[in-house]
């Protein structure tokens, strides 16, 4: 298939923006910690498209997975990904492993939540996927923020673990969300419709889809195993032409009291610093099976 290099050819990059990351066999560190004030958790449209084209001059045309810390930096994989597909002869198929939807309105920039929607507006993005959800941003109380133009254009589809969504079937969106009682259920039923696709794909993980037993995230977390993940990047390896890793646990500094005022609305919690070590170590297992898995 075009396009569909073998990752294991090439390096991981971990891009230093909060030093949560550890040392990653292989992987090329690039510290972009003068950026962190300016990008964590939201930033303007100018101040994404300038990180992007720092990106693009700093990282190779293809390269291995890509680790940039905190669940705060999510939005920094729509300049990652819009790379990505731009190489792609045929559309792309993106799937995104993520306890929220990502996909709220917000009309300062781009945050952590607002991004999935411009990237499933890309042209070379065939579908996008959020899976992992357990928040009730996709429930009928919140219906409202979502942005659902990519939703009823097929372009957008939640998967879901036991929260309300049946306000969607009556709205006309019904294809698009589809919930589950537990994480075997979605997970069997997510890698059976990747495993019958053959788009070049694109994986985006953020831990907080994890359960928190298995790694501490700086956002409310899901209840995905290591287990459910690996089942996933499996249905998708073959044809995987890029992924990028976040969710870390790190202490969020905000400047900005807009962000600091935006982070206590969206409940937020903060890590106890305290158990940041242990939770920074539990982080780093997980982040060497994804290697693993990924390479």
């Amino acid at each position: 298939m075009p396009g569909t290099k073998g990752m294991t050819e090439m390096p991981a990059y971990i891009l230093d923006l909060d030093g949560s990351v550890g040392a990653l066999p292989g992987a090329e560190r690039i510290d972009l910690r003068h950026w962190h004030d300016q990008l964590r958790f939201a930033c303007s449209n100018g101040r994404l498209q300038s990180f992007g084209q720092a990106l693009r001059n700093l990282l190779p045309v293809t390269s291995g997975p890509v680790f940039f810390g905190s669940g705060d930096f999510h939005h920094l994989s729509l300049p990652l990904i819009a790379a990505a597909v731009a190489r792609q002869q045929v559309p792309v198929r993106v799937v995104v492993l993520d306890n929220h939807p990502d996909n709220m309105r917000f009309p300062f920039g781009v945050h952590c939540g607002s991004w999935v929607s411009r990237v499933a507006a890309l042209p070379t993005v065939a579908r996008v996927d959020v899976a992992g959800i357990t928040s009730h941003d996709i429930a009928a109380a919140h219906a409202w923020e979502n942005r659902l133009r990519p939703l009823y254009r097929r372009k957008l589809h939640y998967w879901s673990i036991g929260v309300d969504v049946r306000w969607a079937a009556r709205v006309g969106l019904g294809h698009a969300f589809h919930d589950f009682d537990n994480a075997d259920a979605m997970c069997a039923a997510l890698s059976e419709d990747l495993a019958a696709d053959t788009a070049p794909a694109y994986l985006s993980i953020d831990k907080d889809v994890l359960h928190s037993d298995v790694a501490r995230s700086n956002w409310d977390q899901g209840c995905l195993h290591a287990e459910h993940v690996l089942a996933i990047i499996a249905a998708l390896r073959p044809r995987l032409i890029a992924s990028d890793v976040n969710g870390e646990v790190s202490l969020a500094r905000y400047p900005q009291w807009w962000k600091r005022a935006l982070s206590a609305i969206d409940q937020q919690p903060l890590p106890d610093p305290a158990q940041l070590a242990t939770w920074q170590s539990q982080q780093h297992a997980v982040n060497l099976a994804l290697l693993h898995a990924l390479e």
